[in-house]
């Protein structure tokens, strides 16, 4: 894929600079399917894909903590200076943490504090004094992806998404002021290969190639399908979703090699009443 803003839901968006993988059936039976998230997983070979400060608000508050009885609640990120700051409610108390980002050997994000306040005030000191720490007064047994140690939060890329499931290996996070870039290396298992366009003149794309994959009532057998922007000036807006309908407003043809080309809108441009319900997550 490249520069592919891709929905995880109707506000958090993963914006993909570039990425390379495969998708892994979930069953041996079947193969994926992309009208069901859960038939599939997406083993990443290399990647670079954003967060927005607001997309990883709305996942942590729809996904990682969004369980009955959770610590957290009402949770903003913003980004200051390189750092980034965590607001909410802990236990219906308001708290701000203020931290740097590093990227752990075993490929996860560690958020170190560097301060902490509560209703405003700062209890970093104070928490030492009493020999307390985030992890003694929280418990996040039922969040997903998210774990602490100490005072610092340890998330996991890949087990923070809802489906489909995602591997891959974190090797460096590079934080501005708009958006946190995970760069995601090369599974052992695969073959690197330069991250170059299938056509120039389409930059904002996704590639399936090779293997067998289903969409709608359509099989292909050794796979080659291209789906490209029809509006190649800005990001590919694409969502899972609803991609039938972006694939109804848009058009196809096929390639002499019995490929497939899919030319696709943005889905921000289609009309509301074109939408349907996205699917409930499981």
């Amino acid at each position: 894929m490249g520069h592919v803003d891709f929905h995880v839901d109707s506000s958090v968006v993963l914006r993909i600079h570039s990425l390379r993988g495969a998708l892994l059936r979930s069953s041996p039976e079947h193969p994926p399917y992309l009208d069901d998230k859960n038939s599939f997983s997406l083993a990443i070979d290399s990647a670079r894909i954003g967060l927005t400060p607001a997309s990883l608000s709305d996942l942590l508050n729809h996904y990682t903590f969004a369980y009955r009885g959770s610590p957290l609640r009402k949770l903003t990120i913003t980004i200051e200076d390189g750092h980034l700051k965590q607001h909410g409610l802990m236990k219906g108390i308001s708290f701000t943490v203020v931290g740097d980002l590093t990227v752990t050997p075993d490929g996860e994000l560690r958020l170190h504090p560097s301060s902490i306040k509560a209703v405003g005030i700062g209890v970093g000191g104070l928490m030492k004094f009493f020999g307390l720490s985030l992890q003694k007064m929280m418990n996040t047994s039922g969040a997903r992806g998210v774990r602490i140690e100490g005072n610092d939060l340890l998330l996991s890329p890949a087990e923070l998404l809802p489906p489909p499931k995602v591997q891959g290996r974190l090797v460096a996070i590079e934080v501005s002021d708009t958006e946190l870039v995970q760069v995601f290396g090369a599974r052992p298992e695969s073959v690197a290969h330069p991250h170059v366009p299938p056509e120039p003149k389409a930059p904002n794309y996704m590639l399936f190639r090779g293997g067998e994959l289903r969409f709608g009532k359509l099989t292909m057998t050794d796979t080659d399908l291209l789906i490209v922007d029809a509006e190649p000036k800005d990001r590919f807006d694409f969502f899972l979703d609803h991609y039938n309908e972006q694939l109804v407003a848009g058009y196809d043809r096929n390639t002499p090699d019995h490929g497939l080309i899919v030319t696709m809108p943005d889905f921000a441009t289609l009309a509301p009443g074109r939408r349907l319900p996205a699917p409930a997550v499981r």
